[in-house]
């Protein structure tokens, strides 16, 4: 019977992680005529998921500091979505059935790009927060040809104030969830940390 279960959750588990991209009513399509443009003495970070892997699963996105997170928005599959943030250092992190961080050393007037990459978990998708590094070497590189179709794939999204709403309504699971995944995070390697970061040189 407990078989049964298992592969009963695994095979709703593939349906949901397969090709239907559902994108969240949260947010709404941007409005905004041109993206590249940095706000005076701010960096801009775009968050993008062009995968279809996980599409019916939604990740949200937040920007971790003291006293209290910043809400990002929700990144569905196939969108992309910036934010106009202070420069200097920071912690994002990405949710889904679990919590995954991005250190980040931000310059002004710069845009950096972070991949919401989605992969199996137990019942529905869990998320990374993937660099894409400045250098052609790079595993994600801004000057690679997938990053150009990454860019052509995904249209731009805004928060809503439904979206808003969501968060403050389930604010305390986001924040139960940050402290359990947090401390995995701080208990990673140096090089591991190192690897999952975006540097000032990182930006364009």
């Amino acid at each position: 019977m407990m078989v049964t279960i298992r592969i009963a959750g695994l095979v709703l588990g593939l349906a949901l992680l397969g090709g239907c991209v559902s994108q969240s009513t949260r947010m709404t399509k941007s409005l905004a005529a041109d993206h590249s443009t940095v706000p005076p003495g701010k960096a801009l970070i775009v968050f993008m998921r062009p995968s279809r892997y996980g599409g019916a699963i939604q990740s949200t996105v937040y920007d971790v500091g003291q006293p209290a997170d910043t809400f990002l928005g929700i990144v569905s599959g196939k969108t992309k979505l910036a934010y106009a943030a202070e420069p200097g250092k920071h912690l994002f992190m990405v949710v889904g059935e679990n919590a995954d961080f991005l250190d980040a050393q931000l310059e002004p007037g710069k845009t950096y790009y972070v991949l919401v990459s989605p992969r199996m978990g137990m019942w529905k998708a869990r998320f990374s927060l993937l660099p894409i590094h400045n250098q052609a070497t790079a595993k994600y590189s801004l000057k690679s040809s997938e990053f150009a179709e990454w860019q052509h794939e995904t249209e731009w999204v805004d928060k809503t104030a439904a979206a808003e709403q969501w968060y403050q309504e389930n604010r305390q699971n986001v924040a139960s969830k940050r402290q359990d995944y947090l401390a995995k995070w701080n208990a990673r390697s140096a090089a591991d940390k190192a690897e999952l970061s975006l540097h000032g040189e990182d930006g364009v």
